[in-house]
């Protein structure tokens, strides 16, 4: 029998964005949605051990998280009868099996982005209501400390409710403020669901799906956005290759390694329309610029029909131009990789060697484990040796943890268990 607590734990990373989305459009309340939410989950760790995981275990979160947030409207006594008696009927006409409409996460998404929000605030407080991401996850995503970003996500929350901020997708003229931040958090979305930060799984599918329906609906929006195109471009070119990314085994594939033929040709070929579709308009602003430029580089590795056949001196141009639009060092570890491939090992290492100075990615295991893989490229098999256990020390992932072992394995010596 599946341990309960994991279940729980997996149904959390799972639903618990798109429950609170779903509860948050119903009460208007996100304070009210999230605790709600949270007292369902907390009813689901001292249920499930007896009763067994659910068959739809996303629809009992949501439900109890209904019923709950239904139980506090009817025991407040300050609210006016009116808008009690509102809210109660909007709840009591919802069936008791909810499956969350496709703007649900979309309207909480703009509502976190308002703009009396500062940028930052917005992003991780999407990221952590939204899309489930705990705290420490969304602190590695940004590149900035768990302390400042729970900071943040407090004061953003302070701000909606004292602002009285509604939870809704703003007009037509206000969509143009807030869509770069909408598109931030799906994209960021995209990233940890592509590869989680920590955990037993590489990938959280459920996270990849999500950013991928959020980006067409963004994409679908009036008026056009180049940039909303450019990221659905992006994202629909990285996610054609996710079922190859770990074998029957449940072991990471390198990129290197992938059967291109399983790759899904039908979102490549989609891919790249979007990406033909967001390079016409006329004006292209930064923020369209850079999803236009690694949605660029993700087409080029779908063009090649082998990894030996790879354009990397269009892929080292494209990471030029994105380095002029971005100061982010997970960008320059990028371009050094691809360095590495077009003038080889020699010419990319004093550029990761200067990053290793950058607090932002100086405990990134990606940057150790590109450096050690153009050391033992180079031949300095102890250097590289040293490189792989610092990425091992540094990741959180288990998955790519076992990369790093395997690895060292190869390397020769021992490998101490962590």
């Amino acid at each position: 029998m599946v341990d309960p607590l994991v279940d729980v734990e997996g149904v959390f990373r799972a639903e618990s964005g798109r429950a609170l989305a779903t509860i948050a459009r119903l009460v208007g309340d996100l304070d009210l949605a999230e605790d709600a939410v949270q007292e369902a989950f907390a009813t689901a760790l001292s249920h499930w051990p007896t009763s067994g995981v659910p068959d739809n275990p996303g629809a009992w979160i949501t439900t109890t998280a209904r019923n709950k947030a239904l139980d506090v409207i009817r025991r407040e006594s300050t609210r006016p009868k009116r808008e009690l008696r509102s809210v109660r009927e909007s709840l009591d006409d919802t069936p008791p099996i909810l499956h969350p409409v496709a703007d649900d996460q979309l309207r909480v998404m703009f509502t976190c982005c308002h703009p009396a929000l500062t940028e930052e605030s917005r992003v991780a407080l999407t990221l952590r209501l939204v899309c489930g991401l705990q705290v420490h996850e969304i602190a590695r995503l940004l590149l900035h400390g768990e302390e400042a970003v729970a900071k943040r996500i407090g004061r953003a929350k302070a701000k909606i409710r004292q602002a009285h901020i509604p939870l809704r997708v703003p007009p037509p003229e206000l969509l143009a403020e807030r869509t770069p931040g909408v598109l931030e958090c799906i994209y960021l979305t995209f990233t940890e669901g592509y590869a989680a930060t920590a955990g037993e799984q590489l990938i959280r599918h459920q996270l990849c799906d999500d950013a991928v329906r959020l980006a067409r609906l963004v994409a679908a929006l009036e008026p056009v956005d180049p940039a909303a195109e450019a990221l659905l471009a992006l994202l629909l070119l990285q996610d054609s290759r996710r079922v190859t990314r770990l074998d029957d085994h449940g072991e990471v594939v390198l990129l290197a390694d992938q059967d291109r033929s399983r790759w899904d040709h039908d979102l490549i070929a989609e891919g790249m329309t979007w990406l033909d579709r967001a390079g016409r308009h006329p004006t292209i602003n930064a923020g369209a610029a850079a999803y236009l430029l690694q949605a660029a580089i993700a087409a080029a590795h779908a063009r090649a029909a082998s990894w030996e056949a790879t354009d990397w001196p269009t892929i080292v141009a494209n990471y030029d131009q994105l380095a002029e639009l971005t100061a982010s060092p997970v960008v320059q570890v990028n371009r050094a990789v691809a360095v590495s491939f077009a003038d080889g090992p020699g010419a990319a290492l004093p550029l990761l060697d200067a990053l290793v100075a950058d607090d932002r990615v100086a405990d990134s295991h990606t940057l150790h484990a590109v450096r050690a893989d153009v050391l033992h490229r180079l031949g300095r098999i102890d250097d590289a040796r040293h490189a792989y256990l610092a990425a091992l020390a540094t990741a959180t992932n288990e998955p790519t943890r076992q990369v790093f072992r395997r690895k060292l394995a190869r390397l020769g010596g021992t490998v101490r268990p962590t």
